[in-house]
């Protein structure tokens, strides 16, 4: 009577989704345990100031804190994405038989209850050909490797001799085969690496998907193989990237050294400018521009720059000016929610640790 009523094509797929919901539910549990790891370091670096960058240019003064939390918001919404698929796993196959359903009196309520799904698929046609939460599910894993992939990538630059950023201990690292000085970082090119998989596998299975007619072929075997690996490769990735996370040291001597090259904090000045002073933002940035310019020219930082200095580009300005270009104070001043003053930063990891 086991066989009764049912079909390799309906079974499969309850097989298949519900080991899917224990596959999300494990990813999960890894998303949210690499969050706990990536608190942990906000927690202790509030108060390291960095640049940030855009296009690879000294932006603004931030905390590394904020910066490291922002992995937390790519994680979470990961995460948010995982959620969301298992709401379309929760629709029970079992009962639609090979693709016509059954003219037997079955009850497909009462399987859904014990199978602990939400309610029966609505169109046996659909149900035996639909691989759209397998889909789902390799588009997650794919994101979620994105993200892995440029803090992987971030990672290396940061631990260049060029940027000096941060240093990986021994753990995460390996020898050269004939330079004995070198440590590399294999690690995260590990991960940077693996990325391309994921991909793979989720443009296989589109590509098997593109050109099947309605409904069940043999083509469709191969999604298990492909959410197989995948899954495999994304709790690894999560795993290692949380070694790497326990295992760097923050060059907090370096990252203020470089937020004080290249005038980070010479929106502050156009941004009082128009505060104070009432101009228009372009007038103020035209302002600020010119004391970059004279700044360069006399070789000097803008904290360095004289009151007569300033003065000289705009008489409305004072000694009140010079306080804006404290790297400190600039990160202060940025109270905007989602910005990144030290309160609001303490205010976010408290926010973040209620939902991990």
């Amino acid at each position: 009577f086991i066989h009764t009523a049912r079909s390799r094509n309906d079974q499969v797929i309850v097989d298949f989704k519900l080991w899917m919901i224990d596959a999300s539910n494990d990813v999960i549990k890894e998303i949210d345990t690499t969050i706990k790891s990536i608190i942990k370091i906000a927690e202790k670096n509030i108060y390291t100031i960095m640049p940030s960058f855009t296009h690879l240019k000294n932006a603004q003064p931030i905390s590394f804190a904020h910066y490291i939390l922002a992995y937390v918001e790519m994680l979470s919404r990961d995460k948010k994405r995982f959620l969301y698929n298992k709401e379309s796993l929760l629709e029970n196959p079992l009962g639609v038989a090979a693709i016509a359903g059954t003219s037997f009196d079955i009850d497909r309520e009462f399987t859904t209850k014990k199978l602990k799904f939400k309610k029966p698929t609505n169109n046996s046609v659909d149900t035996v050909s639909d691989r759209d939460f397998v889909l789902d599910f390799l588009y997650s894993i794919s994101v979620c490797s994105n993200h892995i992939s440029r803090f992987a990538e971030e990672f290396i630059l940061w631990n260049s001799d060029a940027f000096d950023l941060i240093k990986l201990k021994d753990k995460v690292v390996t020898g050269s085969s004939i330079m004995p000085q070198k440590k590399n970082p294999d690690t995260l090119e590990y991960l940077r690496g693996k990325t391309g998989h994921t991909y793979g596998n989720l443009f296989s299975m589109l590509t098997i998907l593109k050109g099947l007619p309605l409904s069940y072929f043999k083509d469709l075997q191969d999604d298990k193989e492909l959410a197989f690996k995948s899954f495999d490769q994304i709790k690894i990735s999560l795993q290692i990237m949380r070694e790497v996370l326990n295992n760097f040291i923050v060059n907090k001597k370096k990252m203020i050294q470089l937020a004080e090259t290249g005038y980070t904090t010479a929106t502050d000045l156009a941004d009082y400018i128009v505060r104070e002073h009432k101009y228009p933002f372009r007038k103020a940035y035209l302002v600020t521009s010119k004391i970059v310019n004279l700044a360069e020219q006399k070789g000097k930082k803008l904290n360095e720059l004289t009151v007569p200095e300033i003065k000289s580009i705009d008489k409305n300005l004072n000694e009140s000016a010079l306080k804006l270009f404290n790297l400190e104070n600039s990160v202060k001043s940025k109270k905007s929610y989602g910005g990144t003053s030290f309160e609001n930063i303490k205010k976010m990891i408290k926010k973040y640790k209620k939902h991990v």
